[in-house]
């Protein structure tokens, strides 16, 4: 053995037994093992337009500046209700033919937002739309590329029915007598990123962050209901559209500061709008309902946050009231 560094065979033969042993063990054996990873139940499999863009979202290697892997730390709570897990991929992880292994999702830099849960944050395709063409139309310090060739320039008689017209300010089109629309690679992309939403966890609906910090609990006077951060969640799920000074966009999303249905004495109409949505076509872009994501709680504390900002005073609203409206609202639907 004191000849082993002259002995190019024994060289050669001992860095490959290494490279042989390091590869089974950091590649082969955790390939294996994750083919046995099933979804969790409350998971959906990609739709053939979802599938498509998913496909776009390689393509245009979004995964560069975005990350969807919600990390086990307490900052990642932005992303997620709860840290990742493979099950979380396993639809992503099909290969994509014979010859092309599924694509790497997880990303490594986050020069933008993770997009774990991004069609719980901003479910409305207009906004999507609106950020591919030209983020800074929504983001106005975004530093995002634009995305121009997802989209086509037509002059309005040249307009068909089935063409999908995005609601694009007057300021960011070149052309004064041309209207945006999105091709089908623009609406699969969509489709993707409205598809991405954090699946529960069965039977463990409480998983913490490590390390997990006190919460703050709010505290509120004798027969006050206690309300989430109005504020917070407002920037969270309406901010991006409507502007954190509620100034909106216009042409794109109308402004809250001094809104006749924001300082309504009856907050029905408020209400109904951020359960249902609204369709202000063609003078504004269509909104999501959040009926299905936020509870009655969480309307209430973003409505008062609303009806209370930018010069807007009118009376609070509760979570009862909110609960009558779902209801009725349901009722409704059925």
């Amino acid at each position: 053995m004191l000849d082993f560094h002259k002995n190019h065979k024994l060289l050669v033969g001992t860095a490959l037994f290494g490279f042989l042993v390091l590869s089974i063990l950091v590649a082969l054996i955790p390939a294996f093992q994750i083919q046995k990873t099933q979804p969790l139940p409350t998971m959906e499999a990609f739709s053939e337009e979802e599938l498509k863009g998913l496909r776009i979202y390689v393509e245009e290697n979004c995964m560069s500046c975005h990350t969807q892997q919600v990390r086990n730390i307490e900052m990642d709570n932005t992303w997620g209700n709860r840290p990742s897990i493979p099950s979380d991929y396993y639809y992503s992880k099909q290969r994509q033919d014979v010859w092309r292994q599924s694509p790497s999702l997880l990303g490594s830099e986050r020069t933008g937002p993770d997009l774990t849960d991004v069609g719980k944050r901003q479910p409305g395709m207009e906004w999507h739309l609106l950020h591919l063409y030209n983020p800074r139309i929504v983001v106005k310090e975004s530093i995002m590329p634009s995305y121009p060739w997802l989209f086509e320039l037509k002059e309005e008689s040249k307009i068909k029915e089935s063409d999908y017209l995005v609601p694009v300010p007057r300021k960011f089109i070149n052309s004064s007598n041309k209207k945006v629309v999105a091709s089908q690679k623009a609406l699969d992309l969509v489709s993707y990123l409205q598809s991405l939403k954090q699946a529960e966890m069965p039977k463990n609906p409480a998983v913490s962050f490590i390390p997990s910090s006190k919460e703050n609990k709010p505290t509120a006077n004798a027969g006050e209901a206690v309300l989430p951060d109005g504020q917070k969640l407002y920037m969270n799920n309406c901010a991006a559209c409507h502007q954190a000074d509620g100034s909106g966009l216009p042409g794109a999303f109308p402004a809250l500061a001094g809104s006749a249905i924001i300082n309504d004495e009856n907050p029905e109409t408020l209400i109904r709008i951020i359960m249902e949505g609204y369709d202000a076509r063609p003078e504004y872009g269509v909104m999501s309902g959040f009926e299905e994501i936020l509870s009655d709680e969480e309307i209430a504390a973003i409505a008062n946050h609303e009806r209370s900002s930018w010069g807007n005073n009118a009376v609070a609203v509760t979570p009862d009231k909110v609960k009558q409206i779902r209801v009725f609202v349901k009722s409704l639907q059925q």
